[in-house]
């Protein structure tokens, strides 16, 4: 496919044109690849972070503000919520409005809404702008991956894609230790408070670093009802997914609204065959480099965010530790995500990202593996063991995968890829905890009235035992207040016992997923248009 020709967007006082390529590069901060790299990582590290940092805080944010658990739980889903929904529409602004003023927006919302909330004194007013935040989260993850398309040169994009993905998986795996630290030391506001000054660090480095590339041929108006179309089915699917582990699998609520997403989501496709300039051309999927890359971060994120859920309760509520201590057991993940996110973008540069995307969901599938034989009294150097090994997976896979689907999509779509790709990476990660959880409730459902019956404890009532088994799917052992010593260490041994079953076998069918995920791996390839970005400024 042609390289597609570039605009230089900037506004008043940045009217040079785009360098041609292959010409000098530009002088000056404006437009420079390793800048420009430094500037959007700062962004997207505010969101990764706001991830995983905030399910730290959500127990003094319940004890301060006086909420239910049910409420403190739309801390997270409203935030998640609005950022899946949000994500193609906000890449298609960033298409058609500029990838630099779509960032810029999104940093300073996002580092306000911090702040609001920081400032808020009731649950509403948290979970309100945790939708927000989330809204504005969604205009600066397409942004920033279309300000590197448009600014690094083919040879360099997997390096510079690679550090993106190295900021992310460090962020998203880092929250817990940061947000323990702040939490404990400080404040559950000074975790929102924070954002406020990387906010402005991001938005003053951005006014005066980021260069607008926009395609000759960017979209010049809305398809105003496939937003629409698409905002309704993403919704529906994600609220379903969120609803489903208290609604139950079984309920016709549940499958009502994911009947609804199929629907909505079959008329946005008959509308886009049939509107000038659909929201995503669907001739986009007719490259299958690009929709198996999507398929993969779908997967990915199913046995990485699935998996992962539950490996914390397991270091917190079986093993004891305090939220500090399950994150720094949890740093050979991050650790490994950082080492291995810049290698894996130069392995793929050198070999294409089949065999790299390949491998490293095989390593992962091997670590998910491993992270079923985990038991109550598995020792920290065994953890650490499968804890890399996984970090070391996810590596390529975040960086090729994310290549793959900006790389093949022409450069007026990059904000559109960039979208699908963390739009994929969202309805992943709450595909496994959903359909994991429902895993774990099952298994821990059907176990645990035989192992609590064999250990000789007193027979429980349906609803006590319907409590129990809760309490046990996040690894708490139900003891009762009074209960002798012996029968409650029986208890726990029972209710840790069950947990670790209801978690092996969830890791056993993350495993298959990644096993699965290998198979599409080698139906990618290096992406046809990634040429089209190659471009102006120092490398």
């Amino acid at each position: 496919m042609t390289s597609q020709t570039t605009i230089d967007a900037t506004g008043p006082g940045d009217t040079a044109p785009d360098a041609p390529l292959g010409s000098a590069p530009a002088a000056g901060l404006r437009g420079h690849p390793w800048l420009t790299l430094i500037t959007v990582a700062v962004g997207v590290m505010m969101v990764a972070l706001d991830g995983t940092i905030v399910a730290i805080a959500n127990p003094a944010i319940q004890k301060d503000l006086g909420a239910t658990f049910a409420q403190v739980q739309w801390i997270t889903n409203g935030y998640f919520l609005a950022l899946a929904v949000s994500l193609i529409t906000a890449g298609k602004l960033g298409d058609r409005f500029g990838h630099r003023q779509t960032f810029l927006i999104g940093v300073t919302g996002f580092a306000a809404a911090s702040g609001a909330i920081g400032l808020s004194h009731s649950i509403a007013a948290v979970v309100t702008f945790r939708v927000f935040q989330g809204l504005f989260g969604a205009l600066l993850m397409p942004a920033a991956l279309g300000l590197l398309r448009a600014t690094f040169p083919a040879e360099k994009l997997n390096m510079a894609i690679g550090i993106w993905g190295m900021v992310i998986g460090a962020s998203t795996a880092g929250g817990p230790i940061l947000g323990g630290v702040l939490v404990e030391h400080v404040s559950w506001q000074s975790v929102f408070f924070i954002n406020v000054p990387v906010g402005a660090l991001a938005l003053v480095l951005g006014t005066l670093i980021l260069r607008d590339h926009r395609a000759e041929n960017a979209p010049r108006s809305f398809d105003v009802l496939g937003i629409a179309l698409l905002s309704g089915a993403m919704f529906c699917l994600v609220w379903a997914l969120i609803k489903a582990p208290s609604w139950g699998w079984g309920d016709g609520r549940t499958w009502l609204f994911i009947a609804a997403s199929v629907v909505l989501f079959a008329l946005f496709s008959v509308w886009e065959t049939r509107v000038a300039e659909p929201l995503i051309p669907l001739g986009l999927f007719r490259s299958i480099p690009l929709s198996a890359g999507v398929v993969l971060m779908v997967l990915m994120a199913i046995a990485f965010m699935g998996g992962l859920f539950f490996v914390t309760f397991y270091l917190q509520n079986v093993h004891g530790m305090k939220p500090i201590d399950a994150g720094l057991h949890l740093l050979p993940l991050t650790g490994m995500m950082i080492v291995g996110s810049p290698l894996a973008g130069a392995a793929i540069t050198k070999l294409g990202p089949r065999i790299p995307l390949a491998g490293g969901m095989a390593a992962t599938a091997i670590a998910m593996y491993g992270m079923s034989t985990l038991k109550a009294d598995t020792g920290s150097g065994a953890m650490s063991v499968w804890f890399a090994l996984l970090g070391l997976g996810l590596a390529p896979v975040m960086v090729g995968a994310t290549e793959v689907i900006v790389g093949n999509a022409p450069m007026e779509l990059s904000g559109v890829a960039g979208g699908l790709q963390q739009a994929a990476m969202q309805i992943g990660g709450s595909l496994g905890t959903a359909v994991l959880g429902a895993v774990m409730a099952s298994k821990v459902d059907g176990d645990l009235p035989g192992n609590w019956t064999g250990a000789g404890l007193p027979q429980l009532t349906p609803g006590q035992l319907g409590k129990a088994s809760e309490a046990v799917q996040v690894g708490v052992a139900p003891v009762p207040k009074g209960v002798p010593d012996q029968v409650a260490a029986k208890i726990t041994e029972v209710a840790h016992h069950t947990f670790i079953s209801g978690m092996s076998l969830a890791s056993l069918v993350a495993a298959g997923v990644a096993a699965v995920a290998v198979l599409v791996a080698l139906l990618t390839k290096r992406g046809a248009n990634a040429e089209s970005g190659a471009g102006v400024g120092h490398i």
